[in-house]
């Protein structure tokens, strides 16, 4: 089963009673988890940290990343706010750390996996950190080359995750993400290189399509942005899902699923009552006299197919009729 991560992020901008909405949509939408950000701003971001050009564009020049990011801390209580809330709906709380005591809290709290951020991939401190506290780890990789996934992989290992334990989502890091610049099949280049890594895709792009791609090339996991209104002031929310988006995009990554089937190539109950309908058998092209031999000029391959294959044709050619047929009659041996 594919799993599904709807990612709430900072697309609460600060607000509990959003962050409570948001939880109530993902789990409206049939995802599996909804996920969220944990951090002090203070601990991450220095006063000289500049903004990401999609961040000036969305919230403008005035005030700086730091600024900007202290306004969406979700403090412990919230914390526990939201994480009731998903077990009331049914859906499973996550969260990324981006600092260290984040990360403790969370596993305080009971997570059940805990989420590393593209950006936090070259973070070796956090890596290990994370990599101590014994849960499952899904790791985005945007904005990384493949050996410094390797690199990051190597330091979780030796901090004791085990790789059935570790997820690996193919990413690319720019809010939206340009359909050319998606590079889908590095998702398999991900699944090849690292044995035994479960493989997935967090997806950047504008609408849904990429996601479904995913789900059809065997991703484990799917992560994508949701918001409840794209026209809501914050870094995010114009590269992300509206919730009926989300609905839809979780709809069609299970008709996907459903679809990929098990491989093994034979008819399915659905089809098999077409057979007969569909195919064709060995008829009399004419009338035929008991006795007379079948041959080219009166036989013929006709509709319906519960008679003769006509895969047996050689076989059936030069056979003497065993009684008279009337012309478009099925064969009988």
């Amino acid at each position: 089963m594919i799993l599904i991560i709807a990612e709430a992020g900072v697309n609460h901008n600060g607000s509990l009673e959003r962050a409570l909405a948001l939880v109530d949509a993902a789990a409206e939408a049939g995802a599996d988890f909804v996920k969220f950000q944990t951090f002090r701003a203070e601990r991450i971001i220095s006063r000289h940290a500049p903004k990401a050009e999609y961040q000036v564009q969305a919230t403008g020049a005035e005030e700086s990343q730091l600024q900007m990011v202290k306004k969406l801390e979700l403090d412990r209580a919230a914390h526990e706010a939201l994480m009731d809330r998903a077990q009331a709906r049914g859906i499973l709380f996550i969260s990324t750390p981006f600092d260290e005591p984040s990360a403790d809290l969370l596993v305080e709290l009971g997570v059940p996996l805990l989420k590393i951020s593209s950006g936090e991939i070259v973070n070796l401190p956090l890596l290990r950190h994370i990599a101590r506290l014994g849960k499952p780890v899904v790791m985005s990789t945007g904005m990384a080359t493949l050996a410094e996934v390797e690199q990051a992989v190597a330091v979780l290992e030796s901090g004791g995750l085990a790789r059935r334990n570790l997820v690996l989502l193919h990413c690319n890091t720019e809010y939206p993400t340009p359909m050319g610049d998606v590079n889908l099949r590095a998702m398999e280049t991900l699944r090849h290189a690292f044995p035994g890594v479960k493989v997935g895709y967090s997806d950047h792009t504008a609408g849904f399509e990429v996601c479904v791609a995913a789900a059809a090339l065997g991703a484990a996991f799917l992560e994508k942005h949701f918001t409840l209104d794209r026209r809501l002031p914050g870094p995010d929310h114009q590269a992300s899902l509206e919730p009926g988006e989300l609905k839809a995009m979780v709809r069609a990554v299970r008709h996907i699923e459903l679809a990929l089937g098990d491989g093994i190539k034979r008819p399915t109950p659905s089809e098999a009552k077409n057979i007969p309908v569909a195919r064709k058998s060995i008829v009399a092209l004419k009338p035929i006299r008991k006795g007379e031999r079948f041959d080219l000029a009166n036989l013929a391959v006709k509709r319906p197919g519960s008679g003769i294959s006509p895969m047996r044709w050689d076989e059936v050619l030069g056979r003497a009729a065993p009684r008279d047929f009337a012309a478009d009659e099925l064969i009988e041996l």
